[in-house]
């Protein structure tokens, strides 16, 4: 089992998010939960990739064809830290 910690931005940007994204973000964790990042790769929906530049470290998954999930993994434990669900700008705040 995996453990999701999400940044205390996240329920801010979910509320302003349409129901369809919060919903499909809810799934999304169940995935990273039961299976890790890995149960995301298998699903071709989500699209699942690594960043580059400033978000170098962090990875990337589609919630809906606007909107994305930023996360980063931690390699010495067993959790999966969610920065940001954004409307796919990727500009670090």
């Amino acid at each position: 089992m995996w453990t999701v910690y999400e940044h205390r931005k996240v329920a801010k940007n979910l509320a302003a998010a349409p129901v369809e994204v919060q919903k499909r973000y809810e799934k999304w964790k169940d995935i990273v939960a039961i299976s890790g990042p890995q149960g995301l790769k298998e699903i071709r929906g989500f699209k699942d990739e690594a960043l580059s530049g400033q978000w170098q470290g962090f990875r990337s998954s589609r919630l809906n064809i606007q909107y994305r999930v930023i996360y980063r993994v931690q390699k010495d434990q067993v959790f999966v830290e969610v920065q940001k669900v954004t409307p796919h700008d990727y500009g670090r705040k």
